[in-house]
């Protein structure tokens, strides 16, 4: 049998037409100008049974370049990271991925129990006092922070750091147009954020400062000293950051920040090609009825049992247009679970070894490649990423490096054309010292 599924019979057709009023299926289309119509059958295939179209599909894939066929240095946002086994095994339960929203709490007590775990599990990442149960993906949480900012404050001028990662300074200007904020960009210097200009820009008409820690560049930025500096403004201070490395470093907490948003992709989600991934958003219990997207709860039931609901929503859909804080629809509940999942796993002491293997791991990459005369740019503390400076066109580069089995890094010319030469190189915990070498000394190759 060459069909999976029955196709629409001819009786079936001519049922619809007549619902709708219409006699054939040429009269659905009688607005579209006649010149504007292809007038000749598509180019296509002829059509394959289901035994071929595998066939063909499965050699299509195998040409794509992955994590799993070569060594991944690339970064910038996506990450090659260690995924234990058991969480594929547990996503893949029908009764987490075909769940979607757990409205009716009496028949979703796993979903919702999950759910209120991811938010305990960033909560204790972040050391902020409340979490919600996940968001698309990092930049969109980060921009849902900053909105909240203005709304909190009355304020519209948001000062975001050039060392905020690009794709998400875009989504924030995006959001902020709607609101009518003014994004105030803050420069960078040596791979951080300029300090003396934040200082310069702050005033009492700012809602919000926006940090990334560690930032694009792998640089660990001093938030003790940038909250010191917008104190007397009252601005509100937004950080960004990776869950991973808040295993090892201070959390952002510590130095009062307001709103703390990253991803988590870091945690038991692939590359993928990009996405989906999935964005946390934590903040003080100040502000946890302005939570964008959905809160679980622990409650109790009227016979005194232990439950969890959806709770303090403050989205459009739930309560008055005008009160709320965003019109999120959604949010990533299998990919928090993947998180949940990956987490649980590596438990408190995992995730702290995980993250030193990737400081360690990275530190390893800078030394070996001043070693081979390779210019490592900022000298500043980093987690798991470097910028260095081949002096070569880096998208070749990365082209004689992937006829050698490597993905290279990300070209930053790609962002700012004054960064002609430079990659950003991602090293996690699943980097060999082999192939960090073989690295070293191929960029070495191509540059001299």
């Amino acid at each position: 049998m060459e069909f999976r599924y029955l196709p629409m019979t001819q009786e079936d057709k001519e049922e619809m037409l007549a619902t709708i009023g219409v006699a054939t299926t040429d009269d659905l289309f009688k607005d579209i100008p006649d010149q504007l119509r292809l007038k000749k059958d598509l180019q296509l295939k002829k059509p394959a049974n289901e035994a071929q179209l595998m066939q063909e599909l499965s050699a299509l894939a195998k040409k794509n370049v992955n994590t799993k066929t070569h060594t991944s240095f690339l970064g910038a946002g996506v990450y090659d990271h260690y995924i234990p086994s058991v969480v594929d095994h547990v996503i893949s339960r029908s009764e987490f991925y075909t769940a979607y929203t757990p409205y009716q709490p009496e028949i979703s007590q796993g979903e919702l129990q999950a759910i209120f775990e991811f938010q305990t599990m960033i909560c204790e990442l972040t050391g902020m006092d409340v979490a919600n149960s996940s968001m698309y993906d990092g930049p969109t949480a980060l921009a849902e922070a900053t909105n909240l900012s203005a709304a909190q404050t009355k304020r519209k001028k948001v000062l975001v750091s050039k060392t905020v990662h690009p794709e998400s300074r875009a989504v924030i200007e995006t959001y902020g147009k709607g609101q009518g904020i003014e994004i105030i960009e803050i420069p960078e210097k040596n791979g951080l954020t300029d300090l003396d200009m934040l200082e310069t820009l702050v005033d009492e008409t700012v809602a919000s400062v926006v940090i990334q820690y560690p930032n694009f560049f792998g640089q660990i930025e001093p938030l003790a000293a940038i909250r010191q500096v917008i104190n007397d403004s009252k601005a509100m201070f937004v950080v960004s950051s990776n869950p991973l490395a808040l295993g090892y470093l201070t959390p952002p907490s510590a130095f009062g920040a307001d709103i703390v948003v990253g991803d988590t992709q870091v945690f038991g989600i692939p590359a993928q090609f990009g996405g989906p991934h999935c964005g946390y958003f934590a903040t003080s219990k100040k502000l946890m009825r302005k939570v964008p997207g959905r809160l679980v709860g622990q409650t109790l039931d009227e016979d005194g049992k232990g439950g969890f609901v959806l709770t303090l929503q403050a989205r459009e859909q739930h309560i008055r247009r005008d009160k709320a804080t965003s019109n999120i629809c959604s949010n990533q509940a299998l990919n928090a679970l993947a998180s949940s999942v990956a987490m649980s796993s590596l438990g408190k002491n995992g995730i702290k070894q995980m993250a030193w293997l990737n400081m360690q791991k990275a530190y390893y990459a800078k030394k070996i490649l001043e070693q081979q005369g390779i210019e490592v740019v900022y000298q500043g503390a980093l987690f798991n990423e470097l910028v260095i400076n081949i002096k070569h066109d880096v998208a070749k580069a990365n082209r004689a490096l992937l006829a050698k089995g490597v993905l290279g890094g990300y070209d930053l010319s790609l962002v700012d054309k004054s960064y002609k030469g430079y990659m950003l190189l991602a090293v996690s915990e699943m980097r060999t010292k082999e192939e960090i070498n073989l690295f070293a000394v191929e960029v070495g190759v191509i540059i001299a």
